[in-house]
């Protein structure tokens, strides 16, 4: 038998891995001995995690895209439930994907297992009714950003402000040099490294129209190098849409490694997401692109309350933008013509290719913007720079001896 805590946890993309990972190290740091199982990627398998489902099983977004994956995706969970029940971990950990962990955590916490979330759900940004479910679902809540607690505590859910990991994982001052030869690209010119995201739908809707953005810059900077980290159950659909895209040697399409490219580059050209953050961490300009079928972006716009998707943005935003102003509707805080942005957000139709390489050039022609833009982003990086393995693992240690 296990010397330590049974864990049960689910990740559902990329991004739920890597912090699940780092949680995963925290907690094993702590009790040496536990085991953790349920559904998860690599970064969660190399911390001993048994992955029951891969965590490609849950890796959708979107209203229709959901719809033909949703049979299997209610099964999962459903078996899921049912051998978590079974075997009664000490602590349920549902990593994001509030949509599929939700109404498992509720599940499990009617039945008198402990359950914890980890990432509020961006209710201060859009769909404030999931305070309903996270009220129902988790016992505690681990927060990335600071601001997030206070917002729970207001709705009756108890949280800690754990700071991200990401913020403590990648350094201060990244090493541009370093990272270019460690890529094989030459050190000197312009680097811009394109991150069309990590999911299918993404790649299909934002990888094309980055690929033609890049030849639009090329047309206007011809030494510029472009590299694209891929995530490796998409590399080879990357790597045909690059051969495709004329670019020839000036872009390098890299099987992982989106830190490296982050590290490497000048600017990037990003999908909103996770991402967005690590490059901030990496104190890089950026310029935030997304695009989905039209349908589920109206659906998705009619829930959004702030003005912008990137988490860039929304971090560096003051404090009193988080909290819609009495009198106006979701729709009408989304749409504030005064709001702040730090960097560009091109959104659905307005992420042509055109607008996106003239976006990435306006970076490049403004080198006091961009040392402006770097130093906020270090503030912000030293603002989420915590003991995130001590301050989760003590808010666990809590909730485990209730």
């Amino acid at each position: 038998m296990s010397a330590g805590p049974r864990f049960g946890v689910v990740a559902g993309e990329s991004s739920g891995d890597l912090l699940a990972g780092h949680l995963l190290a925290a907690l094993r740091a702590r009790w040496p001995g536990l085991s953790a199982g349920g559904i998860g990627g690599a970064q969660m398998a190399a911390q001993g995690f048994d992955a029951w489902w891969p965590m490609e099983k849950l890796a959708v977004r979107g209203y229709l895209e959901v719809l033909p994956r949703l049979p299997e995706l209610l099964r999962i969970r459903r078996q899921l439930g049912d051998r978590l029940m079974a075997e009664r971990p000490d602590l349920f950990i549902g990593v994001d994907a509030p949509d599929f962990n939700f109404d498992l955590e509720a599940r499990l916490r009617s039945a008198g297992i402990k359950t914890l979330h980890f990432v509020s759900p961006s209710f201060w940004a859009w769909r404030p009714e999931k305070l309903v479910k996270l009220k129902a679902a988790a016992d505690h809540v681990l927060c990335l950003f600071p601001f997030e607690p206070e917002l729970l505590a207001a709705h009756g859910i108890a949280a800690t402000y754990v700071g991200h990991p990401l913020a403590s994982v990648i350094a201060m001052q990244s090493d541009r040099a370093a990272a270019r030869r460690a890529l094989g690209l030459s050190p000197g010119g312009t680097v811009v490294a394109l991150l069309p995201g990590s999911r299918t739908a993404e790649i299909e809707h934002l990888a094309s129209r980055f690929f033609q953005a890049a030849a639009l810059i090329q047309q206007a900077q011809p030494a510029t190098q472009f590299i694209v980290p891929a995530v490796p159950h998409l590399l080879g659909r990357v790597e045909a849409l690059a051969r495709a895209s004329g670019l020839g040697a000036a872009l390098h399409v890299l099987p992982g490694q989106s830190h490296a490219a982050l590290a490497a580059c000048d600017v990037t050209l990003i999908a909103s997401g996770t991402a967005t953050l690590e490059a901030a961490l990496f104190k890089r300009p950026m310029v935030i692109a997304y695009a989905m079928p039209r349908l589920s972006h109206a659906l998705m716009r009619r829930k959004r309350q702030l003005p912008w998707v990137g988490l860039p943005n929304v971090l560096c935003a003051p404090r009193e933008w988080l909290q819609r102003p009495a009198g106006l509707s979701a729709q009408q805080a989304a749409d504030r013509p005064d709001a702040p942005f730090v960097v560009p957000e091109l959104i659905q139709d307005a992420a042509t290719p055109q607008a996106l390489a003239a976006a990435v050039l306006d970076w490049l022609a403004a080198p006091e913007k961009m040392a402006a833009l770097q130093a906020r982003f270090a503030a912000l990086h030293d603002e989420l720079r915590r003991d995130t393995a001590r301050l989760a693992t003590d808010a666990i240690q809590t909730l485990l001896a209730r």
